[in-house]
């Protein structure tokens, strides 16, 4: 029998997320954010694999993990030991790896061998999946092509939510730690109103307004100074298609310029 077709019936369209990932503690932190990634995992089914779009993996190119045992990447500093000592074995797919390299058209996607899991995926996905047993694959971001080209490339990603294959967005709406406030107990002001446009475009649709995030005013140059942690947000909002709903979780500041607010796409 055919395990991944039977797994295609079954599962039917998988949702697509956007998670605000946020500080690397909040992977070993029993907190709201952390709290509220175990329940999002409840509302979809158990995929047959992942494929992670992480802030923290940027490149001149785009690349796939094509590895069987993908590493666990600590990817910061500074943090507390018990961080450095977290290890999450999940499994890869070099099977989604070539099925990604074969379903792009946009751009010749390359195997990589050497990358792993790093932060933006481990530290969400252990909440997901603490048994580690769901295969993960990590996507590149190429930093030398703009928006535009990273929501088209999303796009052709779309028919492995039929596949049973859950694509996780991973990064921050709001991220900005030049600006961070270490004793705020709520959004600073221009970070409070960047999130509330941002979410107000993604539900009403208007993608071309936040792929042409540079013209939404101050407050969106603040909360995006770069763009690697805005980026993954185009790649779940590029797949959704007819009949699939917005919602939102986690729609919370953290020291004040950073918002942890993240994005279920999906038919329920």
């Amino acid at each position: 029998m055919d395990t991944r077709s039977t797994n295609e019936t079954m599962l039917g369209v998988m949702p697509v997320l956007f998670v605000g990932h946020g500080n690397p503690m909040n992977a070993i932190t029993d907190n709201e954010f952390s709290r509220g990634w175990e329940e999002a995992a409840k509302t979809i089914p158990t995929p047959t694999a992942i494929l992670c779009i992480s802030a923290h993996w940027e490149a001149k190119g785009t690349f796939v993990t094509a590895m069987e045992k993908p590493r666990t990447i600590h990817d910061f500093g500074g943090f507390p030991d018990e961080l450095y000592e977290v290890e999450y074995p999940a499994p890869g797919s070099p099977a989604l790896a070539s099925e990604v390299q074969e379903g792009v058209r946009l751009t010749h996607v390359e195997p990589d061998q050497a990358w792993g899991l790093d932060h933006g995926t481990w530290s969400v996905a252990r909440r997901f999946y603490p048994e580690a047993n769901v295969p993960i694959v990590q996507m590149s971001l190429d930093y030398t092509k703009p928006p535009r080209w990273h929501y088209d490339l999303a796009r052709e990603l779309a028919p492995l939510r039929s596949k049973g294959v859950l694509i996780l967005g991973s990064g921050n709406i709001v991220h900005n730690l030049r600006l961070v406030d270490w004793h705020a107990t709520e959004g600073l002001a221009w970070a409070q109103e960047a999130n509330e446009k941002m979410k107000r475009l993604a539900s009403t649709g208007d993608d071309q307004a936040l792929i042409n995030y540079h013209s939404l005013g101050k407050e969106v140059q603040l909360a995006v100074p770069t763009p690697e942690h805005y980026l993954p947000l185009l790649y779940a909002l590029a797949l959704r298609e007819k009949g699939d709903n917005t919602s939102f979780f986690n729609e919370k500041p953290d020291l004040g310029s950073i918002f942890m607010t993240s994005v279920r796409i999906g038919r329920s």
